[in-house]
């Protein structure tokens, strides 16, 4: 009896730190995707100051 108690409780375990993997896993996945659109964000930006420079310097 004790030892099924323990064995569930390993089984339980195990599909914690599953579960958390998987969780650490898509978190990565996340920020790499964030930091991607970070960039292009940043690039966009960039772009609209140099138009706007271009606008207001064009007569």
């Amino acid at each position: 009896m004790a030892a099924d108690i323990l064995t569930s409780e390993v089984a339980n375990a195990r599909q914690r730190i599953n579960r958390t993997e998987l969780a650490i896993q898509r978190t990565k996945e996340m920020l790499a995707e964030n930091i991607a659109m970070q960039s292009r964000i940043r690039t966009a930006q960039r772009r609209l100051v140099e138009a706007a420079r271009w606008v207001k310097t064009d007569p």
